[in-house]
């Protein structure tokens, strides 16, 4: 969410920045706030004004009566009257106004950084140099036609895509013996690093959240649709449970349907969502508090299944494990005051690398252009590994340094060692790592001519001393 005040004071500036994000109508969208905003100041004058005029008029009545002048006394009820019915009607304008701020204001993107490169999509993304790292193995025992992780994990009988398309459709998979230990030693190698070398502090929070903790990490209201809605509760219902029945008993297909779209317009304030990532239940933590800034920063690291009804670009990676409704991620999360969110977007980039550096894997970071940011970022490293199966690099880590743009959505603050209020906290947040993206890198840059899966030395522990996954 963006700051009013700082639109008002400067709306050329705030154009230009949100200009560089590229495909925004940005004079439409800031001439239409300027407006709304003028004409709800002009409200706000005007309500004030005849607030102050009905106190006055209400102390004129009392004096007329007094004087006994019946006739003043009743001039001055009929406008105190008429000025009552017109606060009335200009406070729900009021009301009205302020919505349609807000609503403005909840669409439009963060500001990039002034060190993000200009760009239209991930062609203008730019490497990291520094931060690439080279693995000190060949990738896959440098095999010449290296296999996919889709086609290791099916001969291996370990990995079931048909199955759980029967289950669930389209895009979920059944891990299977020590491909599920191998997953779940993943989480344990991410989340022990970042608790013992980086000093996250480990959660196990909520997966459901509701609507608010959606809009204060930017899901709500763009990407409603991209996310997983649970309907629960007959309190949401817009049916008694025997009127239910009865649409449920009927023949009318298109009643059954209504009947659930009413369900779903009547779930805005208590509706509940399977969190897309643990960043929205770890970053609302302080939603609606002050903080002090001697705790800041606080570091947050979660193992968590993620949902996401919006799988990637139709027809893309419609094989395999890259694009899934459901998978496994530590998340981590960092919130602290604005002149240490830039030393700690690189700490957590740092964290989120150090897992594919203990497990000797190649990779790459870059900074993501303009065109390609997530709506929340102001700026974000993507880390790529390499995947010799696909012969290409794919994200396996996004880390965003969000500024204030969440923290104004959530109302999180804090207060400095004067006890003052300072203003918005700023707020990170990264993959560290995707589980699912991670199991698929170790098992085509360690796999063997065989079939059989190679354990990383950094896994052998978590594995129970197994050096190898092969069929049994």
């Amino acid at each position: 969410m963006h700051d009013i005040r700082a639109i008002r004071e400067n709306p050329e500036a705030f154009a230009a920045a949100l200009e560089r994000r590229g495909n925004l109508d940005v004079g439409t969208l800031v001439l239409s706030i300027r407006k709304t905003d003028d004409e709800l100041r002009a409200l706000l004058t005007d309500l004030q004004q005849k607030q102050a005029r009905r106190n006055e008029a209400s102390k004129q009545i009392g004096q007329a009566k007094a004087r006994k002048d019946e006739a003043q006394a009743n001039a001055l009820m009929a406008e105190v009257a008429g000025l009552k019915d017109a606060i009335q009607q200009g406070e729900q304008k009021q009301r009205d106004l302020e919505a349609d701020l807000r609503n403005q204001l909840a669409v439009i993107p963060n500001i990039p950084a002034d060190d993000v490169p200009q760009g239209a999509d991930e062609n203008a993304n730019v490497p990291v140099e520094a931060r690439h790292y080279k693995a000190a193995r060949n990738a896959a025992g440098g095999m010449n036609n290296p296999k996919e992780h889709f086609e290791l994990g099916e001969a291996l009988r370990m990995m079931d895509f048909e199955r759980a398309a029967k289950v669930s459709g389209a895009r979920f998979v059944y891990l299977k013996s020590q491909l599920a230990r191998l997953n779940r030693a993943l989480a344990s190698l991410m989340l022990d690093t970042h608790t013992t070398k980086f000093g996250y502090e480990e959660v196990v929070p909520p997966f459901l959240a509701r609507d608010a903790a959606f809009f204060g990490t930017g899901q709500l209201p763009k990407f409603e649709f991209d996310q997983f809605w649970a309907l629960s509760g007959e309190e949401f219902l817009p049916y008694s449970q025997e009127e239910m029945r009865e649409l449920e008993n009927s023949t009318d297909t298109f009643g059954i349907q209504a009947a659930a779209v009413t369900v779903q317009r009547k779930l805005r304030k208590n509706r509940f969502g399977l969190v897309p990532t643990a960043e929205v239940p770890l970053t609302n933590y302080v939603a609606d508090e002050i903080l002090n800034e001697a705790e800041l920063p606080i570091r947050f690291t979660a193992y968590t299944p993620c949902f996401r009804a919006e799988a990637g670009a139709a027809g893309k990676d419609t094989r395999g494990m890259i694009r899934m409704h459901q998978f496994d991620k530590v998340e981590l999360v960092s919130i602290t005051t604005p002149e240490q969110s830039n030393a700690e977007h690189e700490r957590m980039t740092d964290a989120a690398q150090e897992i594919l550096k203990r497990l000797d894997i190649a990779h790459r970071v870059v900074t993501l252009c303009t065109g390609d940011m997530g709506f929340s970022a102001r700026k974000t490293y993507d880390i790529e590994v390499w995947l010799p199966g696909q012969n290409r690099f794919r994200e396996i880590s996004s880390c965003s340094n969000c500024g204030d743009f969440q923290a104004r959505r959530m109302n999180a603050r804090y207060r400095g060692q004067d006890g003052k209020v300072k203003g918005p906290v700023h707020t990170l947040n990264g993959s560290g790592l995707a589980i699912g993206r991670t199991l698929i890198a170790v098992m085509e840059n360690y796999q063997n001519p065989d079939g059989s899966i190679a354990i990383p030395d950094a896994l052998k522990l978590y594995m129970g001393g197994l050096e190898k996954i092969e069929r049994a």
